[in-house]
């Protein structure tokens, strides 16, 4: 193994407690494993997002912008007060963003937030610097079209571990806090942003930007695997021991253990095997399955839509600093 990969592994996979030569080749192959995991995800995150950013400035500029209309969520709060103010909108989208940042940062994590925060820096820049000509003026293509591109630009960015749009952050926290679903948050909070077109604009302006909104919903749907806030996760992995371990002390989250058998091979051999089950936010999905593939590769993972919870299961725990 060359000296510099070496390093690089002590530096970030394994905690160097003792010196280089004391670790194992075997703890050595797996920090270099781990490493090939960590920047394997991170280049397909960061092909992701900047697809997203760049698929909802065209959506905005060959557009929303030019012909008035406006979205659902931060992205239509945004727009709106574009329209009605004339600030640019890449300054709006920076500011109307910020609290969603910050709320995720305390709701789901740093590692979130971050990314988040970049990905969103990374929109008002391209919808500074990068030109994008007017598609058309047809008011119903607009309004399909520039949801479609939109919602393919948040989905993208979901897809790559972060988001270009905040209210989902804000409909989790609130959610918790006032005991309603998510998707009655997000449905209150885009019922206030139409009605405030409608007011400012026009009824007809606020009608088609429900349009968009649809279509950008329709279109993150497909991309993201459904809507659904929670996902329940089964794994079933030799190395269930330390899986538990991570989504307790890494995810913050709880488990439950199930005993059970596992057949395989042409006699259906059985054998005793501990099965973990996890309920996690859509939001958290990423960063779970890169967990999971540092430490088994070749774990089962089952992942089925949880519509709601009820209780403290999906409460994360506070992690020791």
């Amino acid at each position: 193994m060359r000296p510099f990969i070496k390093q690089l592994i002590l530096r970030t996979i394994l905690v160097p407690q003792q010196p280089a030569e004391r670790y194992s080749n075997y703890r050595m192959a797996k920090g270099y494993r781990q490493l090939r995991v960590v920047a394997k995800r991170t280049l397909k995150d960061v092909i992701l997002i900047s697809a997203g950013i760049f698929s909802a400035a065209f959506g905005f500029k060959g557009f929303l912008l030019s012909n008035h209309f406006i979205d659902g969520g931060a992205t239509g709060m945004a727009l709106l007060l574009s329209v009605i103010t004339k600030i640019p909108l890449y300054y709006l989208i920076l500011l109307v963003n910020i609290p969603f940042v910050l709320l995720a940062y305390s709701t789901i994590g740093k590692q979130f937030a971050v990314k988040t925060a970049i990905a969103i820096s990374g929109l008002a820049l391209c919808l500074a610097t990068v030109t994008f000509p007017n598609i058309t003026n047809d008011n119903l293509l607009v309004a399909v079209f520039g949801g479609f591109f939109l919602g393919a630009g948040i989905g993208l960015a979901v897809r790559g571990g972060a988001v270009i749009d905040g209210t989902e952050v804000l409909a989790i926290y609130l959610s918790k806090k006032l005991g309603t679903t998510i998707g009655d948050i997000i449905i209150l909070i885009n019922v206030l942003i139409f009605s405030t077109a409608a007011y400012f604009l026009s009824i007809e302006v606020a009608m088609y930007s429900m349009i968009t909104y649809l279509s950008a919903s329709k279109t993150l749907d497909f991309l993201v695997e459904g809507l659904e806030e929670y996902i329940g996760v089964t794994i079933i992995s030799r190395q269930y021991e330390e899986i538990r371990q991570m989504i307790i002390n890494t995810m913050g989250r709880g488990v439950t253990v199930y005993s059970g058998k596992r057949g395989y091979g042409k006699q259906g051999e059985m054998s005793e095997t501990d099965i973990i089950y996890t309920v996690i936010t859509r939001l958290e999905l990423n960063k779970l399955n890169t967990e999971i593939e540092k430490i088994a590769p070749d774990a089962f993972v089952v992942m089925s839509s949880v519509k709601d919870t009820k209780g403290g299961m999906i409460k994360k725990r506070p992690l020791a600093h």
